[in-house]
């Protein structure tokens, strides 16, 4: 069964001035890191795929299977409103060849456990590759509690990307749902050393769509049981981290990282908007100062 493993960055999605998709600059990101990195989550939340038609997000996918070429795995994120829109994208995404899929709880509406339960059973009986819950209860507006993601489990959920940044809620999925049918992946670099000693062996850094390298390191050195290293790599990553909101967001950041380090000058979708020439220049110095760039 698959299961992620590594570093998977949600890799944003590049757009051009005029908000079109910018198919190039995708495939200069996708292939840049299917030699950096170890998956890529992608169409989730810096991958903007709420704010993408349906045809847009299928474009992102083949377009990412086709560029990696097979040396990652590629897992899209499905979530929609609706049963109907997040079915058609887990299976045109399951014939473009993709690993697995995930879907974020359907958003806009507070919904309730029959809601939840109908929603994620429809999705795993439409695919025969794994399904992944990802929890973000900031995005999708409420809480996935423990209990529904037991009886997921019981129907065939494969996985769950946990984005709750709550380290006893992470311990929890690993000690009462993981095993050899249920994979846990932290959402975030945030807390990867204390997640790696409950057992966590991947997890989805934002950071890592521009500065693969450092995310990787710390992995590695959690994966050899170096918890020094790994806690001292993990500080300087949150200290990137604090970095990054000098572009008002994270995922607005990593635009600019990536253009301050060469790897592709692209924009977001409106009515997010691009990191000003001062906030720019600000986070060069920053990644100067502690020796990034």
């Amino acid at each position: 069964m698959f299961k992620m493993k590594g570093v998977v960055p949600p890799m944003i999605t590049p757009f051009k001035e005029d908000g079109a998709l910018d198919v190039d600059g995708l495939k200069v990101l996708s292939q840049y890191l299917k030699d950096e990195v170890d998956g890529l989550f992608i169409t989730g939340s810096y991958g903007a795929g709420p704010m993408m038609t349906l045809e847009e997000r299928k474009q992102v996918v083949e377009v990412t299977v086709n560029s990696v070429e097979g040396k990652i795995p590629v897992i899209p994120m499905v979530g929609t409103t609706n049963n109907r829109e997040s079915i058609e994208l887990a299976q045109h995404a399951q014939s473009c060849g993709v690993a697995a899929v995930a879907a974020v709880g359907p958003f806009y509406f507070s919904h309730k456990a029959g809601d939840l339960i109908d929603f994620y059973t429809d999705l795993i009986e439409s695919v025969d590759i794994p399904v992944y819950l990802y929890n973000n209860p900031g995005f999708q507006g409420y809480e996935i509690n423990l209990e529904l993601l037991k009886e997921l489990k019981r129907r065939g959920l494969a996985g769950v990307k946990d984005a709750t940044f709550d380290i006893l809620t992470h311990a929890s999925y690993h000690r009462v749902l993981k095993d050899e049918s249920f994979d846990v992946a932290l959402g975030t670099e945030a807390m990867f050393a204390s997640a790696c000693v409950l057992g966590c062996q991947a997890f989805i850094p934002g950071l890592a769509n521009a500065f693969p390298e450092i995310n990787k390191a710390m992995f590695e050195q959690g994966m050899a049981g170096d918890f020094e290293a790994c806690r001292d790599t993990q500080f300087k990553i949150n200290e990137l981290r604090d970095v990054m909101y000098l572009a008002q967001s994270t995922q607005l950041a990593i635009y600019a990282m990536l253009e301050i380090r060469g790897i592709l000058t692209s924009y977001p979708r409106r009515p997010f908007i691009t990191a000003t020439d001062a906030e720019k220049a600000a986070i060069k110095q920053e990644l100067r100062r502690l020796g990034m760039i």
